[in-house]
């Protein structure tokens, strides 16, 4: 049986939703022609590739998040917000290059905007907040958080990120560690 996806714009809804990926607009500026335009609002299911939940005790079925984005002028803005988790914990969270699948692994590596030529990427010249989007959090007693990541790059038709993870732990960003954060607790998917 497949979950049941709604997509709500300007408020999250917390009844059956699923998914609300494929939320990607672009409308023209003056300064770069195109402002890319991304949101979706999401609870985490079990089984569900497009918001799901691979670490349950770290991210619970039916904990919820909205991703919102903005990309152009020479920038890109990145926020998400997340209710439903584990109170007053620690969370790494990045931009991934594929959508979410079934196996944690399914959402690749990083998206970065210079992409390091060694696999894993865990050099601090390629694995930082700057040439990624780091949207690591603490939530508060209630389970609640927000972050917003600001890099001075646009998405583009051929380069853009797929997905958002939320990770076990914050990112590290020592030599031969950077950019990792502990196993992928879940996964949004996000048409960037």
């Amino acid at each position: 049986m497949r979950a049941f996806s709604v997509c709500v714009t300007g408020v999250l809804a917390l009844a059956s939703l699923v998914s609300c990926s494929g939320q990607g607009t672009s409308e023209p500026t003056e300064d770069s022609g195109k402002i890319r335009h991304a949101t979706a609002a999401v609870a985490f299911a079990l089984d569900s590739p497009g918001a799901i939940t691979h670490l349950p005790e770290l991210v619970p079925a039916g904990a919820t998040a909205k991703i919102t984005s903005s990309s152009g002028g020479g920038r890109s803005t990145v926020t998400l917000e997340v209710s439903g988790l584990l109170a007053d914990r620690h969370y790494g969270a990045h931009a991934h290059t594929k959508p979410c699948g079934l196996a944690a692994t399914g959402s690749g590596p990083h998206f970065q905007h210079q992409k390091d030529p060694m696999s894993p990427s865990v050099d601090p010249a390629y694995a930082n907040p700057q040439n990624e989007i780091w949207l690591d959090f603490t939530t508060d007693a209630q389970g609640r958080a927000s972050a917003t990541s600001t890099v001075d790059w646009e998405f583009t038709d051929e380069a853009h990120p797929a997905s958002i993870v939320v990770h076990a732990n914050h990112t590290a960003t020592e030599p031969g560690k950077a950019g990792t954060a502990g196993d992928r607790a879940a996964c949004v998917s996000v048409d960037f």
